[in-house]
């Protein structure tokens, strides 16, 4: 992350009166909005259009992580003041600088109060995410799916089979130098093929392998010993993130398989308790993924932007309500009889 991509680091960190590190705050100021997974560019067009200049901005996030997770980083002993002590000085780094807002990506669930506090607006979004329910085999999980569900989904999973298609699961340790150059090909393949650059470098994932090899996996699709697809995952102490995907062709049901029933089956067989795929993609539902609320903060400068934004998500929320409603209406799994609830 550096100012020539638009990522110009600007953490903050307090230390108490013996200089000991008690509390810290990633932030970067930016030039664009690529890379969050939280969409403003309508905001950004409309400040441009009333002759207003939207970037530079502030963010705090973890960059192309669509995870939730804490921003405000405090050491266990820190005072309770830290949290909005460091809330109030990335809002007055963004009024010395003359930055146009200031946006929280994906914070923890007990951020949101102190934001509030600190006069932020919550925006309410959702992904898809899988729970495990203590399955001890890939089975167990397909049992809960109603009768039509579970037949598509094993539909879905011999069509791969029949296709020839056979995984590998390699973390960072398994894989070759020359390995990773293959796996990065596919993936910028499929970002090619979309009309994008894959903006995370092959060095990028060599260093990961090097410096976290546990905590990269790449899920490798072969067929008649080609590699034909891959998926990379991140894996933390209890969740499995899934993070990007390339193949050099069109496959029958490939995608699912690889993006996401692979993943399901590495947490069940290594006891992780969740698995994020990633935004969006309500294709998921069927895949037995469930509706999770997420959350941004956000605050801008200019007050009469600041209202029409409050407003509109005010608006925006009660849509994902009946969004969420609406997707969780369509869940394979089964509804419990009334003999399973007595």
């Amino acid at each position: 992350m550096s100012a020539e991509t638009g990522w110009r680091p600007c953490h903050l960190i307090a230390r108490n009166q013996d200089g000991k590190l008690e509390a810290a705050m990633p932030l970067y100021e930016k030039s664009h909005s690529f890379g969050e997974f939280v969409f403003d560019w309508a905001w950004a067009r409309a400040y441009e259009q009333a002759g207003y200049a939207y970037y530079p901005k502030l963010v705090s996030a973890a960059p192309f992580t669509p995870a939730s997770s804490r921003r405000m980083l405090c050491a266990p002993d820190a005072p309770a003041s830290a949290t909005a002590a460091l809330i109030s000085k990335a809002l007055a780094l963004a009024s010395e600088r003359q930055l146009s807002s200031l946006h929280i990506q994906f914070p923890h669930v007990d951020e949101l109060p102190a934001l509030q506090s600190a006069g932020l607006k919550l925006r309410k979004d959702c992904q898809f995410h899988w729970h495990n329910q203590d399955y001890r085999q890939f089975d167990d999980f397909m049992q809960q799916f109603n009768a039509r569900k579970r037949k598509k989904a094993r539909r879905d999973r011999r069509s791969v089979a029949e296709q020839g298609i056979v995984f590998r699961w390699l973390h960072g340790d398994d894989i070759s130098e020359g390995l990773w150059h293959e796996i990065y090909r596919l993936i910028s393949h499929t970002f090619l093929i979309r009309g994008s650059m894959p903006y995370l470098s092959l060095e990028f994932f060599l260093s990961i392998a090097a410096n976290m090899p546990r905590q990269i996996l790449v899920v490798l699709a072969e067929c008649e010993s080609v590699n034909i697809a891959a998926a990379v995952f991140f894996v933390g102490d209890d969740t499995l993130y899934g993070r990007y995907w390339g193949s050099d062709g069109h496959y029958d049901a490939l995608h699912f398989e690889t993006c996401y029933f692979q993943g399901i089956e590495y947490c069940i067989r290594n006891g992780l308790r969740s698995f994020e795929p990633g935004t969006q993609g309500e294709h998921k539902i069927s895949r037995g993924f469930t509706p999770v609320t997420t959350w941004s903060a956000h605050w801008l400068a200019q007050d009469n932007f600041f209202a029409a934004v409050g407003h509109y998500l005010q608006e925006e929320q009660e849509h994902i309500d009946r969004y969420v409603d609406a997707v969780a209406a369509h869940s394979p799994y089964r509804r419990p009889s009334a003999q399973d609830t007595e």
